[in-house]
């Protein structure tokens, strides 16, 4: 039997359909190369060039209006992106409409941070918020450690999304827990990583926090691969041993003691990790607690070990060298970094806890003990995050060379509306920044 008042040769358009790479997507207020979402379209029996995508409702136009959103792209896959207006989330229906006018839709749930300062030299780091070391690949990508869990991201560092590839390296480093991953450095085809080392927040010893471990790279770019190569799990104890064979100098003992916070002006946590001038062998392990003394005004530290190869390589029993405090205009090591020339910089900033806007400010430095840094430049602190990680080292003997830090912005209220980063439901909407700065 014919449908009532359609001709006998009328067919009805299939439906279409139109699918989304994620679901979940962040831009940021002023953002530049922001993230972007792939759209799959299809209608049987039409040409996916004729069908058009269209965002057809904002639910909270002060974050995005319709408008707002850009398709781009041609047949069966298309490109969306949105240029957001305020700070918060919005769903963004999205409709795909073919032949005979047959239509569906789908929802796109999208979150804006605010504006940055500089917002053209920021680019976001998404599907996690807690960024906390970064190395170098080449060709503007860098791998990307965060304190939250033991996966290490290869991202586009000139451009805002999601790594490239991950490597979850639990299994292999055999850790239940995270590492609570601070610092990494360089050395040929091997990155070394390091723990924290410190008790965990409560107070508490965590034994895979006392974790060096290393990964072996080949390749570079988004071609890089790592590969686990060592772990060495006792260089914590082996610190306070020699620290109470020197007579508590520091009080490594009693800030890893049962109870006892690691971010405290006294406590005990390490944050950065980089070799000493032309050398393979001894690393210098940069402390965020304790200040020496731990009082205001106190001096970063460093405790050189001198066989650091062996100590990961093969379990040798650590070598502590001559400790280097530094001048920092009271603020601790967040992260060390060198290039090819010896030329150092350090992150400083606060040994505290909760420290997003406290003062950090960036220094270079020979590497030389005895040798006082040169702060090169007060860092902004009134944008969320606190800077952890310098990604590499420009010619500093050259002016007007630019250096790409990374943040740690998982306490940070990224979205307005009183959650931490840490905490939000989707990854994709969790995200650290890194930025340009230009040197004086």
């Amino acid at each position: 039997m014919l449908a009532v008042g359609l001709p006998a040769s009328a067919a009805v358009s299939a439906t279409p359909t139109i699918s989304l790479s994620a679901a979940y997507l962040s831009g940021a207020v002023g953002g530049v190369a922001d993230p972007a979402v792939t759209v799959k379209i299809a209608q049987s029996g039409t040409d996916a060039s004729a069908l058009t995508v269209t965002a057809t409702a904002s639910s909270r136009t002060s974050v995005a209006q319709t408008g707002d959103v850009t398709v781009s792209g041609t047949g069966a896959t298309r490109t969306v992106s949105v240029a957001a207006r305020g700070q918060g989330y919005t769903d963004l229906t999205l409709k795909v409409t073919g032949s005979g006018g047959a239509s569906a839709t789908t929802k796109l749930h999208y979150a804006a941070s605010k504006a940055v300062q500089n917002a053209a030299a920021a680019r976001y780091l998404t599907g996690t918020s807690d960024a906390s070391a970064a190395v170098d690949v080449g060709g503007g990508y860098v791998v990307v450690a965060d304190d939250e869990s033991n996966v290490l991201r290869l991202y586009d560092g000139a451009v805002s999304g999601a790594p490239v590839k991950t490597w979850d390296l639990s299994a292999k480093i055999g850790a239940d827990k995270e590492i609570d991953i601070e610092g990494a450095t360089r050395v040929g085809n091997l990155i070394y990583w390091t723990g924290s080392l410190g008790n965990n927040k409560d107070g508490e010893y965590k034994a895979d926090r006392d974790t060096v471990f290393t990964t072996t790279v080949s390749g570079s770019g988004t071609g890089t691969q790592l590969t686990y190569a060592h772990a060495y799990k006792k260089l914590r104890d082996e610190l306070v041993d020699w620290d109470e064979e020197n007579d508590d100098h520091y009080g490594f003992a009693a800030g890893t003691a049962d109870g006892e916070a690691p971010k405290q002006i006294d406590g005990f946590n390490v944050e950065g990790l980089e070799f000493a001038p032309g050398s393979t062998t001894t690393a210098y392990v940069g402390f965020r607690a304790p200040l020496v003394p731990p009082k205001g005004g106190g001096k970063g530290l460093i405790v050189p070990v001198t066989n650091m190869d062996k100590v990961v390589a093969s379990g040798a029993s650590p070598v502590f060298g001559t400790p280097i405090e530094l001048d920092l205009g009271g603020l601790a090591v967040r992260d060390i970094r060198k290039n090819a020339a010896n030329q150092y910089l350090i992150v400083a900033g606060s040994w505290a806890a909760d420290d997003n806007s406290d003062p950090y400010a960036l220094y270079r430095w020979d590497g030389v003990a005895g040798h006082t840094p040169v702060k090169a430049l007060d860092l902004p602190t009134t944008d969320p995050g606190g800077w952890e990680a310098v990604v590499s080292v420009p010619d500093l003997s050259v002016p007007g060379q630019r250096v790409q830090l990374i943040t740690d912005s998982g306490s940070a209220d990224l979205y307005g509306d009183g959650t931490e980063a840490k905490d939000l439901d989707h990854d994709e909407w969790k995200k650290s920044r890194a930025a340009w700065f230009t040197l004086p």
